[in-house]
């Protein structure tokens, strides 16, 4: 008998090869789904940043005259959550619609609804606050309590229920969910 050989792949070989490229789109699947959790808590974070830095225009530019006492403005009652208060009433008038005519407070009141609206729509779980808040942070995180008093500056925080990349709730170590922004307005007159 005549031994001849034999040339190409060998099954081990193809085998290992299979292994390693398996292992590979494993991987790149991995990276692909890391990158578009990053990307969603991006796109949150910077929707969240821009409907605070939008109340804080809406505050200055809306400015109550004279000034109330911080238990009778209506900016520093806003306290909104989107799982207490799933669909917000609309004031009365609407604002924006032809022809209508609104004094400072109205105005107010349709503002927070706009950004009630807007939290609601955009953020899983929205939250938003203002408030007066003389320390913004605890442990190196954000927090939605409130410590100031009257000398301190106005602040807009607004957040989301986000999670982890395992599924789990993103909580602080209290268990609470923390801001994703807060925004200093400054000191109404």
């Amino acid at each position: 008998m005549r031994w001849t050989r034999s040339r190409g792949f060998t099954m081990l070989e193809i085998m290992v090869a299979l292994l390693v490229l398996a292992l590979g789109i494993f991987c790149g699947t991995g990276m692909q789904l890391a990158a578009l959790r990053t990307r969603h808590q991006s796109a949150l974070l910077t929707q969240s940043l821009h409907l605070a830095n939008s109340l804080a225009e809406r505050m200055r530019a809306n400015s109550i005259a004279p000034p109330l006492p911080d238990a009778a403005n209506p900016y520093l009652s806003f306290n909104y959550d989107a799982l207490a208060e799933p669909s917000p009433a609309p004031p009365s008038p609407l604002c924006y619609a032809l022809g209508a005519h609104c004094d400072r407070g109205q105005l107010a009141q349709f503002d927070l609804y706009d950004i009630k609206q807007q939290v609601h729509s955009s953020l899983p779980a929205g939250r938003a606050l203002v408030c007066r808040d003389a320390g913004l942070w605890q442990g190196g995180r954000l927090r939605w309590d409130c410590t100031g008093g009257a000398g301190a500056p106005l602040v807009v925080k607004v957040g989301w229920r986000g999670k982890r990349p395992d599924g789990t709730a993103a909580r602080d170590a209290d268990g609470a969910f923390v801001p994703g922004v807060a925004v200093v307005v400054g000191a109404l007159p």
